[in-house]
Protein backbone atom coordinates (compact mmCIF):
# COMPACT_ATOMS: atom_id res chain seq x y z
CA UNK A 1 0.00 0.00 0.00
CA UNK A 2 1.12 3.61 -0.51
CA UNK A 3 3.03 5.25 2.33
CA UNK A 4 2.07 8.46 4.11
CA UNK A 5 3.42 10.49 7.02
CA UNK A 6 0.70 11.14 9.58
CA UNK A 7 -0.09 12.28 13.09
CA UNK A 8 -2.21 9.90 15.14
CA UNK A 9 -3.51 12.39 17.75
CA UNK A 10 -2.98 16.02 18.69
CA UNK A 11 0.34 16.73 20.34
CA UNK A 12 4.04 16.93 19.61
CA UNK A 13 6.43 15.03 17.33
CA UNK A 14 5.76 11.84 19.29
CA UNK A 15 2.36 11.63 17.52
CA UNK A 16 3.92 11.35 14.05
CA UNK A 17 4.44 8.11 12.12
CA UNK A 18 5.17 6.76 8.64
CA UNK A 19 2.34 4.33 7.81
CA UNK A 20 0.74 2.40 4.97
CA UNK A 21 -2.65 3.74 3.87
CA UNK A 22 -5.14 2.76 1.22
CA UNK A 23 -4.78 4.71 -2.01
CA UNK A 24 -7.32 7.58 -1.83
CA UNK A 25 -10.23 7.76 -4.24
CA UNK A 26 -11.06 11.14 -5.73
CA UNK A 27 -14.51 12.50 -4.98
CA UNK A 28 -16.39 15.13 -6.97
CA UNK A 29 -14.17 18.10 -7.72
CA UNK A 30 -11.00 16.27 -6.69
CA UNK A 31 -7.89 15.06 -8.49
CA UNK A 32 -5.80 12.08 -7.35
CA UNK A 33 -2.10 12.81 -7.85
CA UNK A 34 0.97 10.60 -7.65
CA UNK A 35 3.15 12.91 -5.57
CA UNK A 36 6.58 14.01 -6.74
CA UNK A 37 7.18 16.68 -4.10
CA UNK A 38 5.45 18.23 -1.08
CA UNK A 39 6.13 21.55 0.60
CA UNK A 40 6.76 21.68 4.36
CA UNK A 41 5.25 24.66 6.18
CA UNK A 42 4.75 25.92 9.76
CA UNK A 43 0.99 25.39 9.41
CA UNK A 44 1.69 21.64 9.12
CA UNK A 45 3.07 21.22 12.64
CA UNK A 46 0.55 23.71 14.00
CA UNK A 47 -2.29 21.54 12.68
CA UNK A 48 -0.71 18.59 14.48
CA UNK A 49 -1.21 20.52 17.74
CA UNK A 50 -4.90 21.14 16.96
CA UNK A 51 -4.68 24.48 15.13
CA UNK A 52 -7.35 25.22 12.54
CA UNK A 53 -7.20 27.76 9.77
CA UNK A 54 -9.69 30.64 9.98
CA UNK A 55 -13.01 29.37 8.67
CA UNK A 56 -11.96 25.71 8.85
CA UNK A 57 -14.64 23.48 10.30
CA UNK A 58 -15.43 19.81 10.74
CA UNK A 59 -13.74 17.13 12.78
CA UNK A 60 -10.55 15.31 11.85
CA UNK A 61 -10.46 11.55 11.64
CA UNK A 62 -7.13 10.08 12.77
CA UNK A 63 -4.64 9.28 11.43
CA UNK A 64 -4.30 12.62 9.62
CA UNK A 65 -1.82 12.91 6.76
CA UNK A 66 0.42 15.95 7.21
CA UNK A 67 1.02 18.57 4.54
CA UNK A 68 -1.00 21.19 2.68
CA UNK A 69 0.62 21.47 -0.76
CA UNK A 70 2.03 19.09 -3.33
CA UNK A 71 3.01 18.60 -6.95
CA UNK A 72 2.93 15.49 -9.07
CA UNK A 73 1.23 13.61 -11.91
CA UNK A 74 -2.52 13.13 -12.20
CA UNK A 75 -3.48 9.49 -11.66
CA UNK A 76 -7.28 9.81 -11.64
CA UNK A 77 -9.96 12.51 -11.67
CA UNK A 78 -13.22 12.63 -9.75
CA UNK A 79 -16.69 13.44 -11.00
CA UNK A 80 -17.32 16.93 -12.40
CA UNK A 81 -13.60 17.59 -12.94
CA UNK A 82 -12.69 19.19 -16.25
CA UNK A 83 -9.37 20.41 -17.60
CA UNK A 84 -7.27 17.63 -16.05
CA UNK A 85 -6.44 14.13 -17.31
CA UNK A 86 -4.21 11.25 -16.16
CA UNK A 87 -0.58 12.06 -16.93
CA UNK A 88 -0.91 15.82 -16.46
CA UNK A 89 1.80 17.44 -14.34
CA UNK A 90 0.12 19.61 -11.71
CA UNK A 91 0.50 21.35 -8.34
CA UNK A 92 -2.04 22.51 -5.81
CA UNK A 93 -3.60 22.56 -2.37
CA UNK A 94 -4.02 19.22 -0.63
CA UNK A 95 -7.45 18.01 0.44
CA UNK A 96 -5.97 15.34 2.69
CA UNK A 97 -2.24 15.75 3.28
CA UNK A 98 0.69 16.10 0.91
CA UNK A 99 3.26 14.00 2.81
CA UNK A 100 2.24 10.89 0.93
CA UNK A 101 2.82 8.88 -2.22
CA UNK A 102 -0.70 9.76 -3.36
CA UNK A 103 -2.66 12.91 -2.52
CA UNK A 104 -6.08 14.33 -3.26
CA UNK A 105 -5.98 17.88 -4.58
CA UNK A 106 -8.95 20.21 -4.87
CA UNK A 107 -9.37 20.70 -8.62
CA UNK A 108 -10.31 24.38 -8.25
CA UNK A 109 -7.05 25.02 -6.38
CA UNK A 110 -4.89 22.98 -8.75
CA UNK A 111 -2.94 24.24 -11.76
CA UNK A 112 -0.94 22.68 -14.56
CA UNK A 113 2.79 22.83 -13.85
CA UNK A 114 4.76 24.75 -16.48
CA UNK A 115 7.44 22.59 -18.07
CA UNK A 116 10.11 25.08 -16.95
CA UNK A 117 9.10 24.66 -13.28
CA UNK A 118 10.52 21.75 -11.26
CA UNK A 119 8.21 19.61 -9.15
CA UNK A 120 10.13 20.71 -6.05
CA UNK A 121 9.68 24.41 -6.78
CA UNK A 122 6.02 23.93 -7.75
CA UNK A 123 5.28 22.16 -4.46
CA UNK A 124 6.27 25.27 -2.49
CA UNK A 125 3.83 27.67 -4.19
CA UNK A 126 0.24 26.92 -3.03
CA UNK A 127 0.74 27.96 0.62
CA UNK A 128 3.55 30.48 1.15
CA UNK A 129 3.84 32.06 -2.30
CA UNK A 130 0.08 32.25 -2.83
CA UNK A 131 -0.40 33.84 0.60
CA UNK A 132 2.32 36.35 -0.23
CA UNK A 133 0.75 37.13 -3.62
CA UNK A 134 -2.74 37.63 -2.20
CA UNK A 135 -1.48 40.01 0.51
CA UNK A 136 0.75 42.10 -1.73
CA UNK A 137 -2.06 42.56 -4.26
CA UNK A 138 -4.54 43.35 -1.47
CA UNK A 139 -2.25 46.20 -0.39
CA UNK A 140 -2.01 47.53 -3.93
CA UNK A 141 1.05 49.69 -3.32
CA UNK A 142 2.35 51.62 -6.34
CA UNK A 143 5.92 51.45 -7.59
CA UNK A 144 8.21 53.53 -5.40
CA UNK A 145 6.13 53.01 -2.25
CA UNK A 146 7.71 51.52 0.89
CA UNK A 147 6.43 48.24 2.33
CA UNK A 148 7.33 47.06 5.83
CA UNK A 149 7.35 43.27 6.27
CA UNK A 150 7.55 41.73 9.75
CA UNK A 151 8.77 38.14 9.83
CA UNK A 152 10.36 38.75 6.46
CA UNK A 153 12.78 35.83 6.73
CA UNK A 154 10.16 33.05 6.67
CA UNK A 155 8.69 31.27 3.67
CA UNK A 156 5.84 33.74 3.17
CA UNK A 157 8.07 36.73 3.93
CA UNK A 158 10.71 35.79 1.38
CA UNK A 159 7.99 35.50 -1.26
CA UNK A 160 6.43 38.83 -0.19
CA UNK A 161 9.78 40.58 -0.61
CA UNK A 162 10.29 39.22 -4.11
CA UNK A 163 6.75 39.84 -5.36
CA UNK A 164 6.77 43.39 -4.02
CA UNK A 165 10.21 44.11 -5.48
CA UNK A 166 9.03 42.84 -8.89
CA UNK A 167 6.30 45.49 -8.70
CA UNK A 168 8.87 48.21 -8.00
CA UNK A 169 8.02 48.52 -4.30
CA UNK A 170 10.79 49.29 -1.80
CA UNK A 171 10.83 46.72 1.02
CA UNK A 172 12.04 47.01 4.61
CA UNK A 173 12.15 43.54 6.14
CA UNK A 174 12.27 42.78 9.86
CA UNK A 175 13.92 39.43 10.58
CA UNK A 176 16.58 37.75 12.68
CA UNK A 177 20.22 38.59 12.09
CA UNK A 178 20.71 35.19 10.46
CA UNK A 179 18.32 36.19 7.64
CA UNK A 180 20.17 39.44 6.79
CA UNK A 181 22.21 38.11 3.88
CA UNK A 182 19.21 36.39 2.32
CA UNK A 183 16.95 39.44 2.53
CA UNK A 184 19.57 41.82 1.21
CA UNK A 185 20.23 39.46 -1.71
CA UNK A 186 16.54 39.84 -2.59
CA UNK A 187 16.78 43.62 -2.59
CA UNK A 188 15.21 44.34 0.82
CA UNK A 189 16.55 46.62 3.54
CA UNK A 190 17.13 44.35 6.54
CA UNK A 191 16.15 45.47 10.04
CA UNK A 192 17.15 43.12 12.90
CA UNK A 193 14.24 41.80 14.94
CA UNK A 194 14.31 42.53 18.67
CA UNK A 195 14.50 45.56 20.91
CA UNK A 196 14.54 48.86 19.05
CA UNK A 197 13.40 47.52 15.70
CA UNK A 198 10.80 50.27 15.22
CA UNK A 199 13.48 52.94 15.60
CA UNK A 200 15.59 51.11 13.04
CA UNK A 201 12.64 51.09 10.61
CA UNK A 202 12.18 54.85 11.06
CA UNK A 203 15.87 55.32 10.31
CA UNK A 204 15.67 53.07 7.23
CA UNK A 205 12.49 54.77 5.97
CA UNK A 206 12.57 58.38 7.22
CA UNK A 207 9.89 59.32 4.69
CA UNK A 208 7.52 56.83 6.36
CA UNK A 209 5.95 53.47 5.59
CA UNK A 210 3.17 53.18 3.01
CA UNK A 211 2.08 49.64 3.82
CA UNK A 212 2.65 46.80 6.28
CA UNK A 213 2.49 43.07 5.67
CA UNK A 214 2.66 41.46 9.12
CA UNK A 215 3.64 37.81 9.45
CA UNK A 216 4.25 37.74 13.21
CA UNK A 217 1.18 39.08 15.02
CA UNK A 218 1.06 40.03 18.68
CA UNK A 219 3.21 42.91 19.86
CA UNK A 220 5.00 43.16 16.50
CA UNK A 221 1.68 43.78 14.74
CA UNK A 222 0.70 46.53 17.18
CA UNK A 223 4.10 48.22 16.86
CA UNK A 224 4.01 47.98 13.06
CA UNK A 225 0.56 49.58 13.04
CA UNK A 226 2.11 52.67 14.58
CA UNK A 227 4.49 53.00 11.63
CA UNK A 228 2.07 52.97 8.70
CA UNK A 229 0.45 56.19 7.49
CA UNK A 230 -2.83 54.60 6.40
CA UNK A 231 -4.12 51.72 8.55
CA UNK A 232 -6.19 50.43 5.63
CA UNK A 233 -2.84 49.36 4.17
CA UNK A 234 -2.04 47.11 7.11
CA UNK A 235 -2.55 43.39 6.47
CA UNK A 236 -1.58 40.35 8.48
CA UNK A 237 -1.27 36.62 7.99
CA UNK A 238 0.10 36.25 11.51
CA UNK A 239 -2.83 37.38 13.69
CA UNK A 240 -6.58 36.74 13.96
CA UNK A 241 -8.91 38.96 11.95
CA UNK A 242 -10.44 40.56 15.03
CA UNK A 243 -7.07 41.69 16.37
CA UNK A 244 -5.94 43.42 13.19
CA UNK A 245 -9.39 44.88 12.48
CA UNK A 246 -9.30 46.66 15.85
CA UNK A 247 -6.15 48.37 14.58
CA UNK A 248 -7.82 49.43 11.34
CA UNK A 249 -6.27 46.75 9.15
CA UNK A 250 -7.35 43.39 7.74
CA UNK A 251 -6.32 39.76 7.66
CA UNK A 252 -5.08 38.57 4.28
CA UNK A 253 -8.01 37.14 2.35
CA UNK A 254 -6.79 34.10 0.44
CA UNK A 255 -8.19 33.79 -3.08
CA UNK A 256 -7.58 30.01 -3.02
CA UNK A 257 -8.04 29.50 -6.74
CA UNK A 258 -6.05 28.20 -9.66
CA UNK A 259 -5.59 31.68 -11.13
CA UNK A 260 -3.32 32.68 -8.25
CA UNK A 261 -1.31 29.47 -8.62
CA UNK A 262 -0.81 30.18 -12.32
CA UNK A 263 0.23 33.75 -11.49
CA UNK A 264 2.89 32.74 -8.96
CA UNK A 265 4.15 29.99 -11.27
CA UNK A 266 4.56 32.60 -14.02
CA UNK A 267 6.58 34.75 -11.60
CA UNK A 268 8.95 31.83 -11.03
CA UNK A 269 9.27 31.09 -14.74
CA UNK A 270 10.02 34.78 -15.44
CA UNK A 271 12.70 34.85 -12.76
CA UNK A 272 10.86 37.32 -10.50
CA UNK A 273 10.28 34.74 -7.75
CA UNK A 274 12.77 32.16 -6.49
CA UNK A 275 11.13 29.64 -4.10
CA UNK A 276 14.56 29.19 -2.44
CA UNK A 277 14.33 25.44 -1.88
CA UNK A 278 17.30 24.90 0.42
CA UNK A 279 16.62 21.50 2.03
CA UNK A 280 15.25 18.33 0.46
CA UNK A 281 14.27 15.17 2.33
CA UNK A 282 12.79 11.83 1.27
CA UNK A 283 9.37 10.85 2.66
CA UNK A 284 11.06 8.46 5.09
CA UNK A 285 12.70 11.49 6.75
CA UNK A 286 9.59 13.67 6.86
CA UNK A 287 9.96 14.02 10.63
CA UNK A 288 13.40 15.62 10.20
CA UNK A 289 12.02 17.96 7.56
CA UNK A 290 9.20 19.07 9.86
CA UNK A 291 11.64 19.60 12.77
CA UNK A 292 13.69 21.85 10.49
CA UNK A 293 10.66 24.06 9.89
CA UNK A 294 9.32 23.78 13.45
CA UNK A 295 12.63 25.09 14.81
CA UNK A 296 12.01 28.42 13.09
CA UNK A 297 15.59 28.55 11.81
CA UNK A 298 15.12 27.20 8.30
CA UNK A 299 16.63 29.38 5.58
CA UNK A 300 14.40 29.09 2.52
CA UNK A 301 11.89 26.36 1.77
CA UNK A 302 12.00 22.73 2.87
CA UNK A 303 10.62 20.11 0.49
CA UNK A 304 9.91 16.39 0.59
CA UNK A 305 10.95 14.62 -2.62
CA UNK A 306 8.65 11.64 -2.89
CA UNK A 307 8.63 10.43 -6.49
CA UNK A 308 11.14 10.26 -9.30
CA UNK A 309 11.92 13.50 -11.06
CA UNK A 310 11.16 15.96 -8.24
Amino acid sequence: MPKAYVFTRYGGPETEALVDLERPRPGPGQVLVAVRAAGVNPVDWKQRTGFRRPGESGGRSFPVVLGNEASGVVAQTGADVTGFAPGDEVFGSAVAGGYAEYVLLAADVTAHKPAELSFADAATLPVAAATAYDGVHRLGLPAGATLLVTGAGGGVGVAVVQIARALGVRVVGVASAGKKELLESLGAVHVPAGAGWTDAVRAAAPEGVDGVYDLVGGEALHEAAGLVRDRSRLVTAGAPAGEVERLGGARVARARDAAVLRAVADLVVRGDLDPHVTRRFPLERAGEALREVESGHALGKVVLEIGAGA
